[in-house]
């Protein structure tokens, strides 16, 4: 798998198909390329037209990581990649990594396009604030290498998941995955908290300029109720942003569902 080399020194893991203009992937909290076979399925309903990168977020997959953390090392990766593939790029960011791409372009990196699916912010009336001590007691979690309850802080306070549920997962095949990759969770933790802060949302974001599509699916609502509330923010805070729900499909849309709407976003 070729890598390239990040400001920093870490070493991002990518895989590249397809041929035309590039198409970044910006994976969420618990995704990368090995555990999520939407993506490679994505890729390639779309190589015939566009260069897909996937790519494993640092600290992830064959990623490898570096001992401080700042979202502006993520950026950097996203230069890297950008680099990769001739100086410019359409991003798509699922969850909170749709709050990763977006901050891309905020830092003026050369991004076309601006793909969004569901942005997981909880505003009122939808859904209280996080609690003030949620990114300090996921550190906490990460500091004492006790991935479970990081696992369980993550889905209970930030994604607003019933204890009762997580319990479920918790005894799923699943849980295995995320707590592999429990660590990386305060990065994605510190990422929303940058998108909340200092009016960033809507404020800071009605400087973005690139053309934006902002998604979310249908069904959602029932799993996480506050999303709908969130796109909308969104795409009213972006100038020009087009709106789109794709039709029955939850936080994880299908390769097949999500790649007709990217494709007329794109060619457009």
């Amino acid at each position: 798998m070729p890598t390239i080399t990040s400001k920093d020194g870490t070493k991002i893991a990518y895989q590249r198909e397809g041929n035309g203009p590039a198409l970044i992937h910006v994976a969420g909290a618990i995704q990368h390329r090995a555990i999520d076979p939407t993506l490679a399925r994505l890729s390639a309903l779309l190589a015939d037209r566009f260069t897909i990168i996937l790519y494993d977020r640092r600290g992830r997959g064959e990623s490898t990581d570096a001992p401080d953390y700042a979202v502006e090392r993520e950026l950097e990766d996203i230069a890297a990649l950008i680099d990769v593939v001739g100086g410019k790029a359409s991003l798509l960011g699922y969850s909170s990594g749709a709050v990763l791409a977006a901050e891309a372009v905020l830092a003026g990196l050369p991004v076309e396009s601006l793909i969004l699916y569901e942005p997981p912010f909880a505003r009122p009336p939808a859904r209280q604030p996080m609690p003030a001590d949620y990114v300090a007691k996921l550190d906490g979690f990460i500091a004492r290498n006790d991935r479970d309850g990081a696992a369980r802080h993550f889905f209970v306070a930030g994604v607003g998941v019933p204890p009762e549920m997580v319990d479920g997962m918790a005894a799923s095949p699943f849980w295995a995955i995320v707590t592999a990759i429990a660590p990386t969770l305060r990065y994605d933790a510190r990422i929303m908290q940058r998108g909340y802060a200092d009016g960033a949302l809507p404020q800071r974001w009605a400087g973005i300029a690139t053309p934006t599509l902002v998604l979310d699916g249908e069904t959602t609502p029932a799993e996480m109720p506050y999303i709908r509330h969130s796109v909308e923010t969104v795409a009213a805070a972006i100038p020009n942003a087009r709106r789109r729900t794709l039709p029955g499909q939850g936080h994880g849309p299908a390769a097949e569902a999500i790649a007709p709407a990217l494709r007329e976003f794109l060619d457009a």
